[in-house]
């Protein structure tokens, strides 16, 4: 019987394995690698490279080809969580239980420990072995599109911009498609890439279909746990969405009505995987995960 705490905690310790091989770098007397590995060997669920990991696997690909796409995807999470903390941005000074990067070190070692993980994330992309020059290149195009304008940055953005202000559920939908979505979303496609299917575009469609349904769950059941979570299990700093006034799937439909909110996107998820002709457990149960997560 497949058990998924199991399975995720496999694919934690791998990715965080490889991780830590690549990033046994010295960079003395500046602190910036000790920083670079703070940021990303954290902690953390490593939702991200369990998507990329689950669906080459159930694609058929590689797994030492598929810790290259995983590592890149969360070295980039890192660096913009890293940013994201900032007292410039979000102005945290916990993540996951401990002190966030600039507090640890320095705002500058910060600011430069993030453009440095961005910068390994592509890297380690070409590094994959035996991934043929399209594909290494869909995976760089893959990412950075997830990662810039047209993903992650962009919805940071429009974040930001939109505290202290009222704005639509549809204006917020489309902040975290593109805050938290894009990267999900990439994820799964980046699984796709690493396997014998990755010209396969119906495939793509579907698996961006899941994709989008639960990055948008991930973030309603995140806001939701800033209201109704614990410091001590979350790791981060209960209430801080309305401290800084930003625009929530709660604040804007009630605390009710979100979470119904996130069942929806769950069953929408569990629709697509089920058209899939293969074997979707692992991400049925990852789906089930983001929207009944306490942390």
């Amino acid at each position: 019987m497949y058990q998924f705490s199991q399975d995720l905690s496999q694919f934690q310790q791998r990715i965080n394995t490889f991780l830590t091989q690549h990033l046994n770098l010295d960079t003395s007397p500046s602190p910036l690698a000790e920083a670079m590995r703070y940021g990303v060997l954290l902690g953390g669920k490593r939702i991200r490279p369990f998507l990329v990991y689950a669906t080459g696997r159930m694609l058929g690909a590689d797994l030492n080809q598929l810790d290259y796409a995983a590592a890149g995807l969360e070295a980039i999470h890192a660096y913009s969580l890293i940013h994201d903390d900032l007292p410039a941005m979000d102005n945290d000074t916990l993540r996951r239980g401990k002190p966030t990067c600039h507090i640890a070190f320095d705002e500058a070692t910060a600011i430069l420990a993030g453009d440095a993980l961005q910068a390994f994330a592509f890297e380690i992309l070409t590094q994959a072995p035996q991934l043929s020059a399209e594909q290494k290149l869909a995976l760089v195009k893959t990412l950075s599109n997830a990662s810039g304008l047209n993903g992650m940055c962009l919805g940071q953005s429009l974040d930001l911009i939109s505290e202290q202000k009222q704005i639509t559920i549809e204006e917020l939908e489309y902040i975290h498609r593109n805050k938290t979505g894009a990267l999900l979303s990439a994820a799964l496609k980046m699984g796709l890439i690493c396997s014998p299917h990755f010209t396969n575009q119906t495939l793509e469609q579907q698996l961006q279909r899941y994709a989008e349904a639960i990055g948008l769950a991930f973030q309603v059941q995140d806001d939701i746990l800033d209201i109704e979570g614990e410091s001590e299990i979350t790791g981060k700093n209960i209430g801080s969405d309305l401290i800084s006034d930003k625009s929530t799937y709660p604040k804007l439909l009630g605390l009710n009505v979100a979470k119904q909110k996130a069942q929806q996107l769950y069953q929408t998820a569990i629709t697509e995987l089920n058209s899939l002709p293969f074997d979707t457990t692992a991400l049925h149960a990852i789906a089930e995960f983001v929207v009944n997560r306490k942390s």
